[in-house]
Formats: C-alpha cells, structure tokens, sequence
C-alpha cells in the first residue's frame, strides 16, 4: 500500500484525508440513524398512557424530550395540551425541522466528498499528464519520469473513484433513511394530537 501512494504521489494525499472523513461520517451516521434511537416502538402509546395518568406534567415532558428525536416532537405538542389542535401542530412542526436537521448532520458533507472526490482524482490525473510532458527532452524521454507521471494519472483516478462510488451509495441511503424517519415521526405526531383532542384513541 505504501509502494502505491508513493507511486500516486502527493495529489493522494487529498483523496485519502476525504476516504478517513467519509468513513467517519458512514460509521456515525450509521450508529445515529438506528431505529430504536430515532422512532422507538410503542412511545406513543407510553406518552398517551403517561399523559392520561399523569397530564402533561413537566418532568415527564423534559424527559420525552430527552428520550429521542421523536419524544421531542411529543414533548413539543405536550407542551401546547392546553391549546387548540392547530396550535399544537404549528409547535410540532417547528420542532421538526430542527429534529430533520440534525438527522441529516453530516450528510452534505458526505454529499460533498462524493462529488469532489472524482475531481481530486482528476486533479491528480492532470499532475500526472505535466509531468509526463515534463519527461520529453531533447535528449530523449526520461523513462523513470514517465513512468511515474503515469502512475501518479492512474492511481488518482482509481482512488478517486474508489471513495466517491461508496460515498455517494451510503450518501442516498442516509437521505432516503432520514426521510423515512420523517415521515414516520409526523404520522405518529399527528395521532398524538388527535387522540389528545378526541379524534382517535392513538393506540
């Protein structure tokens, strides 16, 4: 391996430190975008049963809030008991936006790693050709020069393409998953509403 980043030459460098933070982003947002985490099973049911036992009584709220990003938009609505049906709405749909955003963390720059790591394999591609013409002289071509002028072309578009496939892969599977989650989390919302204001029984 380190025989070939020699050969690749610097412009390999980039690509690398773009393959270590996109590895940390995949591996993070994998653990962070797990189900039981995000939109645990059976907390509306324990948020309505809780609320009918208790009402929304504040430590339950500061403790739904805590619980996931879904139990914020239940904390959020809980907040608002005493209001109208559209006011609750109104106060869970502004906490979500702040819940999708930080679902979504990290993502653009996994979105960015994808699109630029081919062009810093070009970039290298590129760096390879001058040298190459940088190999001709009068006297004749330098061999060794060439040679390397070709490596540094071939390994930077193989590793840039190497880190950009899987990036963009894991990139569209966290956006379709966050979305999925979404909306998810705004169905069980609304039952919450509803069942507080009577229209349906939310279990």
């Amino acid at each position: 391996m380190l025989s070939i980043i020699e050969a690749a030459g610097w412009p390999i460098w980039t690509i690398i430190l773009a393959s270590v933070i996109s590895l940390t982003i995949t591996l993070e947002r994998f653990y962070s975008l797990r189900a039981p985490l995000v939109v645990p099973k059976g907390l509306l049911a324990q948020s309505l049963q809780e609320y009918r036992r208790a009402g929304a009584a504040r430590d339950a709220i500061v403790e739904l809030q805590r619980h996931s990003p879904l139990g914020r938009l239940f904390a959020a609505g809980l907040r608002q008991v005493g209001s109208s049906r559209e006011v609750m709405k109104e106060a869970i749909e502004d906490e979500g936006r702040i819940v999708a955003h930080q679902l979504g963390r990290y993502l653009t720059t996994l979105g960015t790693i994808a699109a630029m790591s081919p062009l810093l394999g070009l970039l290298g591609t590129v760096i390879g050709m001058i040298e190459i013409f940088g190999s001709q002289s009068p006297a004749g071509t330098d061999p060794r020069v060439l040679a390397h002028g070709i490596s540094v072309a071939l390994y930077n578009t193989a590793f840039g393409l190497v880190v950009a496939i899987p990036s963009m892969i894991f990139y569209r599977h966290f956006r379709a998953r966050v979305d999925d989650f979404l909306v998810e989390m705004e169905a069980q919302a609304v039952r919450l509403v509803e069942a507080i204001h009577g229209d349906r029984r939310g279990d």
